[in-house]
């Protein structure tokens, strides 16, 4: 696996995917698994059982890992050849 320069509160776009040209920050990173945690994207619903802090228990949105390979920092994407920016729109 490559080198992967993305850390925790970077902020990246989303390259590829369902949440392709979304961007959010970095939550945080799991490189033995090669995934990202990105603030606001690919949520998922989470069941949360009876507690004391929630008594009725309840289903929760959660930040899902997206692949580390299809995220890139933003300054690299705003970077890209006119070409690249053309696709985007």
């Amino acid at each position: 696996m490559s080198k992967a320069n993305i850390k925790k509160n970077d902020v990246v776009v989303v390259i590829a995917g369902a949440e392709k040209g979304k961007s959010g920050k970095v939550l945080r990173v799991d490189r033995k698994a090669g995934r990202v945690y990105v603030e606001g994207l690919n949520i998922q619903k989470k069941t949360i059982r009876r507690s004391q802090e929630k008594p009725q228990g309840g289903i929760m949105d959660v930040e899902g890992p997206i692949a580390i390979s299809n995220v890139m920092e933003e300054g690299r994407y705003n970077a890209r050849p006119q070409i690249a920016k053309a696709k985007q729109a």
